[in-house]
């Protein structure tokens, strides 16, 4: 005769089970787009070093690449800058992000000047070379009329009208445009929310239209190094190893013995840990030669970190423009060099106007295309024209050293949002742990949180895509 305990187990048995299934988890894919890249950087030299001339017309594909994420920087930035400040309830909090922000760039960019000239008066690259008409000639090309004297400068970051911030291009117009909006909506209270849900909407939009772009990274990166090497060839970069070498060399010293000292002291991290973790960044400025294209994934990472939206939206795109540690270094290295060359070394008592002037002119080139080397040639016209002549010595390999330099102004950017961030208290130290632990991984997809709290103080559900569609 059954028992009780028989009879209830036989019951329900016979019920379906109707309990949802445990959701799977996604699988990355794009670690093969990251393959691909590597893949792509390494048969771009193969064809530059075998078939120069006919890697040199590849430019376009590396170019287009960087246009299509350049496309996408103002709206991510508008979009960040105007929830973080709508979502801030004292407008003195974003007024104090921006001037430790400011204080700090000016400080890093004199100790960036400063290692420069050290190396560069220790190594002294440029003696015994020699300079020829046609060189003296590329050297005055580069000297760029774009590049704006101050007051002109501060007077372009006000666009024409509201809507040309995006159509131009310009970040510090964007940036402009885009803390008047944080401010409005931050004053209407309630009443903005309506419209900060809408930018919330767009910005997912925004970020998934980039994660789509990020597919195109390895044509893009094939196209950029095949250009790069295929007009370098191996005898510039014979002739000016030395310059090369001191100056990558310089830039790893800056980065992990400085910049990795004071992230160590301020916020108690590992700068080490810190890079890893944006790892796919570098990987993709090592392979375009332009910092540019890390910008928008640069906003989206120190989101994810647990800094705060106005902090990153105040700090990632005002860096880009004034934090250049990596364009000092070059700088300085460049103009010693270049002295040197010509057979006139300047004194310190020379070196240090020049640099400081130098320092102010990068300013004011920010949105220069190729700043680096126009900035040098511009800044050595206006403060000591019988220089310039030798800025040609320099240009068959400043794309490799343009390299270094993104690489060194990325990283001085990403080391300095958490450093503002942990002065500021808008940083979540438990939740830096945890994702460069490795706990809270980086949703390649959407390149964004979809489950933390929202501006408008809603979070918005994770839900899966196929789910979302029959829904519709």
């Amino acid at each position: 005769m059954p028992t009780k305990t028989s009879r209830r187990a036989a019951v329900a048995a016979t019920i379906p089970d109707t309990a949802p299934a445990a959701p799977r988890a996604k699988r990355d894919r794009t670690h093969y787009l990251y393959i691909a890249v590597i893949a792509a950087v390494v048969l771009g030299i193969a064809v530059g070093l075998i078939w120069p001339d006919a890697a040199v017309e590849l430019k376009p594909l590396g170019t287009g690449f960087v246009n299509l994420i350049k496309m996408m920087i103002s709206p991510i930035i508008f979009c960040t800058i105007v929830l973080g400040i709508g979502s801030v309830r004292k407008a003195a909090k974003v007024g104090a992000v921006g001037g430790i922000a400011l204080g700090y760039f000016l400080v890093m960019s004199l100790v960036a000047l400063a290692i420069g000239l050290v190396v560069g008066n220790v190594l002294h690259p440029g003696d015994g070379l020699h300079l020829t008409d046609a060189l003296k000639q590329t050297g005055h090309a580069q000297v760029d009329s774009k590049a704006l004297p101050p007051v002109d400068f501060v007077l372009s970051i006000i666009p024409n009208t509201f809507v040309s911030a995006f159509t131009q291009g310009e970040v510090l117009q964007t940036l402009l445009v885009a803390l008047l909006a944080g401010f409005a909506l931050q004053a209407m209270g309630s009443a903005g929310q309506p419209v900060l849900r809408g930018i919330e909407h767009i910005q997912r939009l925004v970020f998934r239209i980039l994660s789509m772009v990020m597919w195109a990274a390895p044509i893009g990166a094939f196209g950029a190094i095949a250009a790069v090497t295929g007009s370098a060839g191996l005898d510039a970069l014979k002739s000016l190893a030395v310059l090369m070498l001191g100056f990558y060399a310089t830039c790893v010293l800056f980065v992990f013995v400085v910049l990795g000292t004071i992230l160590r002291l301020v916020a108690g991290l590992n700068v080490f840990s810190l890079f890893k973790y944006l790892a796919r960044e570098f990987l993709l400025i090592l392979s375009t030669s332009s910092s540019e294209s890390a910008l928008p994934r640069l906003i989206a990472k120190m989101e994810h970190l647990g800094v705060s939206k106005p902090v990153v939206g105040i700090t990632v795109p005002t860096g880009y423009s004034f934090n250049l540690d990596g364009t000092m270094i070059y700088m300085t290295m460049a103009s010693l060099y270049i002295a040197d060359a010509l057979g006139t070394p300047m004194s310190v008592g020379e070196q240090i106007p020049l640099l400081l002037f130098l320092l102010l002119a990068s300013k004011g080139a920010a949105g220069v295309s190729g700043a680096g080397l126009a900035t040098l040639a511009g800044g050595l016209q206006s403060h000591k024209p019988a220089l310039v002549d030798g800025v040609g010595l320099i240009v068959g390999i400043d794309r490799f050293m343009s390299e270094a330099r993104a690489l060194t102004n990325f990283a001085g950017n990403a080391v300095a949002t958490v450093l503002v961030g942990t002065w500021t208290k808008e940083i979540d130290r438990d939740r830096v742990r945890r994702v460069l632990a490795g706990d809270l991984p980086f949703d390649e997809t959407t390149l964004m949180d979809e489950g933390r709290p929202t501006a408008t103080g809603v979070p918005e559900p994770q839900e899966d895509g196929d789910k979302a569609l029959a829904k519709a």
